[in-house]
């Protein structure tokens, strides 16, 4: 008796084994494959979109970094503080003004002792240096242009840079730009990621072990540097 519900359970399942197959094949001819102009499309809006650090989209307003909640800083309660940066404040404009040219914004905590930096998260290390750059780019229905994100760069340890650049291999696919083997003397090795509107760049510095990853905005170095020329002329006729 035992015998025959063995054979009878074996016969079973062996009938079974064939409807699965039958099943899950019927479920994958059913699903359409994706079309040439869809997966053209994808890589269309990939090559059109802003590289983003952990959600933080390069082209967001000053505003709109903000009030995000995308804080990639330790400890918690990092918050960004932002003032005029270095290269504004050099032509005489007045820090923590919001009529600056260029605002370079940091994450800080507030500690027993006031205020601290705080260290931005890089592939889950603590970056040694980080800083968001900002300069005004466009027009806003008030006339005024808005402060908008061009640049984030880190410093950051060895180990995390080689673990960073397989994994920006994986999600992006090879560099563009790739200087691997270093033979005179004092080039550095680096990794350039290029879309049509942005890069990434990842530069090794051996004297220091440490290697920089820069997140910018393509044509970002000539909008400030056209905006410095018309604040000065500005300046200049108000004087």
């Amino acid at each position: 008796m035992r015998a025959k519900r063995i054979a009878c359970a074996l016969a079973l399942l062996c009938c079974m084994c064939p409807l699965t197959v039958i099943a899950r094949d019927a479920g994958v001819m059913a699903a359409p494959p994706a079309s040439k102009d869809t997966l053209a499309d994808a890589r269309r809006r990939t090559q059109d979109t802003p590289f983003a650090f952990r959600g933080i989209a390069l082209g967001i307003t000053l505003d709109e970094f903000r009030a995000g909640s995308n804080v990639r800083a330790t400890p918690l309660g990092s918050v960004p503080v932002c003032e005029t940066d270095v290269q504004a404040g050099a032509l005489g404009m007045r820090l923590k003004s919001r009529e600056s040219l260029t605002v370079a914004c940091h994450w800080a905590h507030r500690g027993d002792d006031g205020w601290a930096l705080s260290q931005a998260v890089v592939d889950g290390a603590p970056a040694a240096e980080h800083v968001l750059r900002f300069a005004r780019m466009g027009a806003e229905s008030d006339g005024q242009s808005a402060l908008r994100l061009y640049e984030m760069s880190f410093v950051i340890d060895e180990i995390t840079a080689e673990d960073l650049r397989d994994a920006l291999v994986e999600r992006y696919g090879p560099p563009r730009h790739a200087t691997q083997n270093v033979s005179s003397p004092g080039a550095l090795p680096v990794y350039v990621w290029e879309n049509a509107v942005s890069s990434i760049t990842l530069c090794f510095l051996p004297g220091t072990r440490n290697g920089t990853l820069t997140y910018l905005l393509k044509g970002s170095d000539a909008w400030v540097k056209s905006v410095v020329r018309q604040w000065q002329a500005s300046d200049a006729e108000a004087g």
